[in-house]
């Protein structure tokens, strides 16, 4: 921070420059996001863009490394970003794994693992949970802050005129529930909010009709400078909640000096979703010449490192890489004034406290915080206001556990024995080219499907938190191209993951967890589309039995009598889990050679989807 900038102690001066934020700058190339190609055409035929313009050039197939991926499954640690299968496991940096999952693992993997390209500063291969939360990070001094604004909200004129009456029809029809003192009215339209130009113009071409009701609320909120948790299902838009209103903010701050860090952190439990968040900044912030960056564990930190070092506005990052950088020093959080935690509920589950309060114990305290999640468990709640001050509290929907309602859940009481076959028969029903998406509950139970279904000609692949970084990229990049349109995952890809027309997700295994079955549908049925949920439920998740069938009565589906029987036998137990379908060829983890295991083996001969 430059303390002789004059620009820090003139409080009006941010008014005069947010009258430039939408200068002449170029347009963006917009990256396609068409519709899935058809499932059997030859590779090398354009695709189209998704914005009438000329065809992109496809993606050129993917070619392993020498000798394959060198993928371990040692005894190590789950690296942050790198999940591991357990509920309280996912990129918290220190979760136990078998094998830690592209460099974020520990150096005690075991004689099958390997040595990832860490993300320790001084620790060597990866720092894990016990060594992150034993960093000892400089203490601040925060007296002398120089002040800044984070009121920018002008409430429109249209909005100004709605009577208490419109206000609560509004919200009413549309669910909205509000806490707070002073809460502002919400927005109807994209213009009521007083956004640049060039961010109208960006979700003009996106196709966006209206805002969301997270969107409604949430931007005036946010805008007014004051804390807040927005709590709303999954693909409702509130990653453009706070980006938006984030653009705002950085436009208005001084500009960055040599040495600064971010002005915008944004923390995500995954290094999947933090891409994610990245993507949708850059096609903003790109008008605005506002630089983002996303740093994670897993990848390389040396581009990283140049990219934080040349200043960046904003920072997208998950907890333990970003240690990693503060501790090494290659960047700080002083200039931090508009912090975001996505996915609130699982960065402050028991896993990730330590370390989110070591990150926040870098920023000053006048910030501006905001928490947005899909779900909302009451233990977080008290929690999470020790990091918020006079929030507001927006809920979109019931407070309690629930579902998209645009998705149709369908659960199935079956056998572990009956779940591979039952598989088949379902891929033969919905299989037309559309991407799907299969869950699993264990990383072996993931290789082990996978392997099979290969082998019977089915196209799918794998991700799981013992895949190296660079397969992981690379499944991603096949499934959201729809190259290879079934996708089977871990909850790895659970939260956060948003991939344009998935026509259905399947949970093979049921969650650990009520809300990571909410979190898990919600990849489908995305921002406004329709979707299915396939559920194969067995004895052994009968303790799920009552509060799964409130989720489902809630969002108005059908509830088989064979899940309600379930209800009265809850903690049976009496099944266990992955089995289901004949192990041809080598059984296990599929990570135990030089090759990634299930992704290898070569598509059987079948091919039943071209038979479809």
């Amino acid at each position: 921070m430059n303390p002789y900038d004059n620009r820090y102690s003139d409080a009006a001066s941010f008014r005069g420059r947010r009258s430039d934020f939408a200068g002449s700058i170029p347009p963006p190339s917009f990256v396609s996001r068409g519709g899935a190609v058809p499932y059997g055409a030859p590779y090398g035929v354009a695709r189209p863009n998704g914005f009438g313009s000329a065809p992109v050039t496809p993606v050129p197939p993917f070619v392993p490394p020498p000798g394959g991926f060198s993928v371990g499954r040692g005894g190590g640690r789950v690296g942050n970003g790198h999940v591991s299968d357990r509920k309280y496991d996912v990129g918290r940096g220190g979760g136990r794994g078998r094998g830690g999952g592209g460099g974020g693992g520990s150096s005690r993997a075991g004689a099958h693992g390997f040595r990832g390209s860490g993300r320790g500063g001084r620790h060597g291969g990866g720092s894990s949970r016990d060594e992150l939360n034993n960093i000892a990070l400089p203490k601040q001094d925060f007296r002398n802050l120089v002040p800044f604004e984070k009121n920018f909200y002008v409430e429109c004129h249209a909005v100004r005129a709605m009577s208490d009456q419109e206000v609560m029809h509004y919200r009413a029809s549309r669910e909205i529930t509000v806490q707070g003192q002073d809460v502002p009215k919400p927005v109807r339209m994209f213009h009521e909010a007083n956004f640049p130009d060039y961010c109208l113009e960006v979700i003009a071409k996106l196709g966006f009709a209206e805002p969301t009701p997270i969107q409604a609320q949430g931007w005036p909120m946010a805008l007014k400078g004051r804390d807040l948790i927005g709590i709303a299902e999954t693909g409702s838009g509130k990653t453009l909640a706070y980006l938006l209103p984030a653009l705002v903010h950085v436009n208005a701050q001084p500009r960055l000096a040599q040495g600064d860090g971010p002005i915008v952190l944004v923390l995500a439990p995954t290094r999947e979703l933090a891409v994610q968040i990245q993507e949708e900044a850059l096609k903003f912030g790109s008008r605005a010449n506002i630089r983002s960056t996303c740093v994670y564990g897993g990848a390389p930190k040396g581009p990283q490192i140049r990219e934080l070092r040349r200043g960046v506005e904003i920072v997208i990052a998950t907890p333990g890489r970003l240690i990693d950088m503060l501790e090494a020093q290659h960047t700080n959080l002083h200039r931090v004034t508009y912090l975001v935690l996505d996915e609130a509920d699982r960065m402050l589950d028991m896993g990730f406290e330590p370390q989110i309060r070591k990150i926040i114990g870098q920023i000053r305290p006048d910030r501006q915080t905001l928490l947005w999640s899909a779900t909302w468990p009451r233990e977080v709640e008290t929690l999470a206001r020790q990091f918020l001050r006079n929030p507001y509290k927006v809920v979109i929907g019931s407070p309690d556990l629930k579902a998209n309602h645009s998705i149709n859940q369908i659960v199935e009481v079956i056998t572990d024995m009956e779940k591979y076959n039952r598989l088949i028969r379902l891929l033969k029903e919905v299989m037309d080219g559309s991407r799907i998406l299969i869950f699993m509950e264990t990383k072996r139970g993931c290789d082990q499907v996978t392997r099979q279904m290969r082998m019977d000609g089915w196209p799918a692949l794998s991700i799981h938190g013992d895949k190296n970084q660079s397969e992981r990229d690379w499944v991603l990049a096949e499934f959201k191209s729809g190259r290879s349109p079934i996708m089977t995952a871990t909850d790895v890809a659970a939260r956060g993951l948003d991939v344009k027309d998935i026509k259905c997700v399947i949970n093979y295994d049921f969650p650990s967890s009520l809300e990571d079955y909410v979190h898990r549908i919600g990849r489908t049925g995305r921002a406004g589309a329709k979707g299915t949920a396939y559920t194969f439920f067995t004895h052994a998740n009968a303790k799920f039995a009552r509060d799964l069938i409130k989720i489902l009565q809630d969002a108005g589906q059908v509830v088989s009598p064979a899940l309600s029987a379930l209800v009265r036998s809850a903690g049976s137990g009496q099944f266990g889990s992955g089995g289901g379908f004949r192990s041809r060829g080598r059984g296990g983890y599929g990570n135990r050679g030089l090759t990634s295991g299930s992704n290898a083996i070569p598509l059987g001969s079948k091919r039943p989807w071209q038979c479809l």
